[in-house]
């Protein structure tokens, strides 16, 4: 750093707000140092910051092993918000979400002296967790325990299943049937929230919930044992893979989507728009909430005080063909 701030012409500290990109330094200046950096291929050292400072621009986040559209985009989304806030990310992948694995998996990160944690807790079993975490760590959770106070940013799973219950009751259907998550996760629980909520304030009945997993495969079992009652006329399924699955049963049994029954699923996956018939389907922001996560989280950082604030992204209602009037 000396060296670059010889060849600059400046001082130290200079180098130094520049590095740390301090608006307090002339854009002249910071051009000439940002050059002499270049010119000594200089890298500061992050190790050494560290040792002085306790602190890494490393942020910890702790997430399944999984491939499931919802959570690993939440990690892509927020790999890409820490990068353009000059943090680096280590992600802690584990097997299950259970206490015990969450828990050593925040210890690792801890010895790797994180500015801060992010743990991306969809199950109740992940949130238990959480009350191993010492406080005074920057912690934020990501689809978590709606219900523990503890900083937590979230799609507003209901206001989703709100949106894709009332789409097909103004289609004109009676009533809407609902294709579940798992019980255990926060996701799956809000979006059933949000159905129920959405055909109370019709009027209209409540059909008993087919509760699944998140595969196509649970989504094709739901669809063969639907396509076989006549009353089912809209069907809206906890994420697009459930949707998939029941779109290929009810092609199989003979009951056209959308003339024989309307589909509406959530998550808006790349491959929504192509299936057969493209879907209706309601699309989280997972940039908004990665950029929201990381502002909390560096709100916990600087402020070690801050109260344990809640941060909710609104969903948007994807319309495609899979919707249309009941038939008569």
């Amino acid at each position: 750093m000396t060296d670059v701030a010889r060849l600059a012409g400046v001082s130290h500290q200079t180098v130094s707000r520049v590095l740390n990109n301090h608006p307090n330094v002339r854009e002249q200046t910071r051009l000439r140092v940002q050059a002499a950096i270049k010119e000594l291929d200089y890298r500061p050292n992050r190790a050494a910051r560290a040792l002085v400072t306790g602190k890494t621009q490393l942020i910890g986040v702790v997430a399944q092993n999984s491939t499931l559209y919802g959570p690993a985009s939440l990690l892509s989304a927020f790999e890409e918000a820490a990068a353009e806030a000059g943090f680096a990310v280590s992600v802690g992948r584990v097997k299950v979400l259970d206490r015990d694995s969450i828990s050593a998996a925040v210890e690792r990160h801890r010895d790797q002296r994180v500015a801060g944690i992010v743990v991306i807790a969809p199950t109740s079993s992940a949130a238990d967790a959480l009350a191993d975490v010492p406080a005074g760590v920057p912690l934020v959770t990501v689809d978590g325990d709606p219900d523990r106070p503890t900083p937590l940013v979230t799609v507003d799973q209901a206001a989703g299943a709100f949106a894709a219950t009332m789409h097909l009751l103004q289609a004109g259907h009676e009533t809407v049937w609902h294709v579940s998550g798992p019980a255990d996760w926060f996701d799956a629980a809000g979006r059933v929230e949000g159905w129920r909520q959405a055909l109370d304030a019709a009027g209209a009945e409540v059909p008993p919930v087919v509760t699944a997993d998140w595969s196509a495969a649970a989504g094709y079992r739901a669809g063969q044992m639907m396509a076989r009652m006549p009353e089912v006329t809209a069907v809206f399924c906890s994420n697009d893979h459930l949707a998939l699955g029941l779109l290929r049963a009810m092609s199989e049994r003979g009951r056209r989507v959308p003339h024989d029954v309307s589909v509406v699923g959530f998550d808006d996956v790349p491959e929504a728009a192509y299936f057969m018939p493209p879907l209706t389907t309601v699309r989280p922001d997972f940039a908004a909430v990665a950029r929201e996560t990381l502002g909390l989280l560096l709100q916990q950082i600087t402020d070690r005080g801050a109260l344990a604030e809640r941060r909710t992204v609104a969903p948007a209602l994807v319309r495609r063909d899979s919707v249309t009037a009941p038939p008569r």
